[in-house]
């Protein structure tokens, strides 16, 4: 146009100001003060070159936008091809699979079982690092880590049945992502995953109905043929899954391909894709077996047993991922306080935000320390006896406590943002409706607290290894010792501790996250956390310390930094 009345700048209504810059570009291992001091107090100090390298290049703004496009492009089922031909596949965004990609070359899926390719021992803190590792990744995205946890988990479990470890197991260590359809025996790699979880059935596994019948005769790693279904079946494009079947002598643990040794794909029906809350990016299904071929881990009757040993690992998982979405969470909240302003001071500055954003970064480093004390006792459980009650009674403490904590504090986080963390484009919404997953996944809140008392009951004297080391801890904070006397009076009246299983794991959780800060954390974090978590008047909002707390330090202290 001739007339400078209506060029563009004519028409301008505001410039963008006041709003942060996107937090991106920043190195998510080195930039984390607790995550760094936690893998070198739990043994994963030796990876911590390792760990930089990764958190530095999961940090771009290349790699976050893939999680982003991972959850805005939804898998899409096809069942059929444009023939009409039964193919059961499901087609992911390729953010998903370079996310993937990702996480398989750092080992996410495996890493911890290296040693078995040349039968040595267990490297010492390998299960730490290869959490260290999950707890960055599952801030840039969650969901396609369903199947990476659920490969590495099935690891022990394969080992219940050697021809079949033999076979797969080098498959699974492999740091090759192959998203190819195809066998198994022509790929470069392989993920896992399991079917447990029928309609009528849920966490009573034993009232499964699908059955499997020994093709010839039947017996450890021989081959059966399955006929069921699963309300539940995680990553359906997996190589393999580890399926509960009704076999003739009982609940049976099956792994399932999805080609057979013929190089066709087994009769695995997937019906539809499960339309989640949260948890998009990644393909959750229901299927009909329609006389499936699968391969018996261990004896029959010994599903329940071979199983758990997955579950055992995914809960653990379950943990730790929370515990990383939670700091991604609050990393997210004080970035963009720190750069907003309100009424003349930035958010950050106005007392009531710095409240709420110390109490946030409180509860995740709490969560960030039990859940790697627990991960410790799994590296160290090959060879300490008392590490392993530990691992045995503290797993599901650790999953219950975490994961139920979660869910609020991503909603609170959110509402630090207003109006930004309420949109799609941004990163907390996704977090929030992420959060409940694992709190339902691999046994809910009352699983978790049964599974307790299940320990208890089978190995009463692990009780005592936990309490010892609580005790270690003493003679620091009057908090915590109170809180240490009043958690072993819990256990003096057994025939009520069913009723009462809440409130005494979610006091065993608080007293162990406690004891780690209080040998460990800065006095300022380990004096805030016990005033207030292990104090029964404490309230449950975020944003409600008590004066003297140190709010300023504890935020620097959970700042991301590049």
């Amino acid at each position: 146009m001739d007339n400078p009345e209506f060029e563009p700048e004519a028409f301008a209504t505001h410039e963008v100001f006041n709003q942060p810059p996107a937090l991106e570009n920043y190195n998510l291992f080195t930039s984390d003060i607790a995550l760094r001091e936690t893998v070198a107090r739990e043994g994963g100090g030796a990876a911590e070159d390792n760990l930089a390298a990764f958190g530095g290049k999961i940090g771009t703004s290349e790699v976050i936008d893939l999680g982003r496009q991972a959850n805005a492009y939804l898998p899409v089922l096809k069942s059929f091809d444009r023939f009409g031909h039964r193919i059961d596949r499901v087609e992911f965004h390729p953010s998903y699979h370079e996310l993937m990609s990702l996480s398989v070359a750092q080992g996410l899926h495996g890493s911890p079982w290296d040693h078995l390719k040349d039968k040595s021992e267990p490297k010492k803190g390998a299960i730490v690092s290869r959490l260290a590792g999950t707890y960055m990744m599952t801030q840039i995205e969650s969901g396609h880590g369903c199947p990476i946890t659920m490969t590495n988990a099935a690891v022990p479990a394969l080992l219940f049945q050697p021809s079949l470890a033999e076979e797969w197991i080098p498959r699974i260590l492999s740091r090759d992502y192959d998203p190819s359809f195809k066998p198994a025996s022509e790929k470069t790699g392989v993920t896992l995953g399991m079917g447990m979880t029928e309609k009528q059935g849920g966490t009573d596994v034993r009232a499964n109905t699908t059955h499997a019948q020994p093709v010839n005769g039947g017996g450890p790693g021989e081959e059966y043929r399955i006929t069921g279904h699963k309300w539940f079946f995680s990553a359906p494009m997996c190589d393999a899954f580890l399926v509960l079947a009704q076999a003739p002598n009982g609940l049976s643990c099956f792994l399932m391909p999805r080609f057979t040794p013929d190089g066709e794909p087994n009769r695995i029906r997937i019906q539809r894709l499960k339309e989640k809350v949260g948890n998009k990016s990644n393909a959750s299904s229901e299927v009909e077996f329609q006389a499936a071929a699968g391969w018996l881990i261990g004896e029959e009757g010994r599903g329940v047993r071979n199983i758990i040993e997955m579950a055992t690992y995914t809960r653990l998982d379950c943990a730790v991922a929370t515990a990383g979405m939670m700091r991604q969470a609050v990393a997210q909240a004080v970035h963009h306080c720190s750069y907003r302003r309100v009424f003349q001071k930035h958010l950050i500055d106005q007392p009531l935000m710095s409240g709420v954003l110390a109490d946030l970064a409180l509860e995740t480093e709490a969560a960030t320390a039990l859940s790697f004390r627990v991960a410790r006792s799994f590296d160290e459980a090959f060879t300490d006896e008392q590490e392993a009650a530990y691992r045995r009674i503290m797993t599901p403490v650790a999953k219950y406590w975490v994961c139920k904590r979660a869910p609020n504090l991503a909603y609170e986080a959110m509402e630090c943002l207003g109006g930004n963390g309420y949109v799609e484009e941004g990163i907390a919404g996704r977090i929030y409706r992420e959060m409940p997953v694992n709190a339902i996944w691999e046994g809910s809140g009352n699983v978790m607290c049964l599974d307790v008392l299940r320990a208890l009951g089978r190995e009463p004297e692990a009780l005592d290894v936990v309490f010892a080391e609580f005790d270690a801890a003493r003679g620091a904070n009057a908090h915590y010792d109170k809180a240490v006397d009043l958690l072993k009076q819990q256990f003096t009246d057994l025939g009520t501790l069913e009723m009462r299983a809440r409130t005494v794991v979610e006091d065993m959780a608080k007293v162990a996250a406690a004891s780690v800060l209080v040998k460990h954390a800065p006095d300022y974090v380990s004096d805030a956390f016990c005033a207030t978590r292990l104090n029964r008047d404490w309230g449950d909002l975020y944003g409600t310390l008590p004066e003297g707390v140190d709010q300023r330090a504890i935020i620097d202290r959970s700042r991301p930094m590049a």
